[in-house]
């Protein structure tokens, strides 16, 4: 009886040929979950714009989610006179306007928020409004439902971030 290498035996060639397939098939199969994941996060990824709008009888901002998925608003910052404020009511040039609720809510895909609106608008108090404007910087953090977070402002180029965290004293209230 002659004794064969331990490479060359059949059963041996049968089970390394076993072992490269196992480990191909799980590489193949570790990718593949990396992909789906990626897949789905990009199928529910948020992305915030904040824009302002004029016209000859009416001044807003407004905030859009043309993204895919829900965006979880954390904060919003807003400063005039490089100050931070906690309401449009603290900027006390403003004409008459209506305010709603900025921080901390969720924006879904697709949908917007009109945070501030004039009243009753003359074309001379959007000279006021715009010359206000030029004062007023917005800052937003959000999240997506996999808490991966941005923050944007108005020049609407999102950061990705760690986590969204704020002193509260300089925290947008309304």
């Amino acid at each position: 009886m002659t004794n064969k290498k331990w490479y060359k035996k059949p059963e041996m060639i049968v089970a390394m040929s076993a072992l490269v397939m196992t480990l191909v098939t799980t590489t193949v199969s570790v990718y593949s979950a990396y992909i789906d994941r990626s897949y789905a996060r990009a199928s529910v990824w948020p992305r915030l714009q904040i824009y302002r709008s004029y016209g000859d009888t009416h001044f807003s901002y407004g905030v859009n989610n043309p993204g895919n998925g829900p965006s979880i608003i954390k904060y919003a910052k807003v400063t005039y006179q490089s100050k931070p404020i906690s309401r449009w009511n603290d900027i006390p040039e403003f004409p008459q306007h209506i305010q709603s609720h900025l921080g901390q809510l969720i924006l879904a895909a697709q949908d917007k928020l009109v945070p501030m609106t004039s009243l009753r608008n003359k074309p001379k108090d959007n000279e006021k409004f715009l010359e206000i404007d030029k004062s007023v910087e917005i800052e937003l953090c959000y999240c997506s439902i996999y808490n991966e977070c941005w923050l944007v402002n108005r020049a609407n180029n999102p950061k990705s971030i760690k986590s969204c965290v704020i002193d509260p004293k300089i925290a947008f209230k309304q």
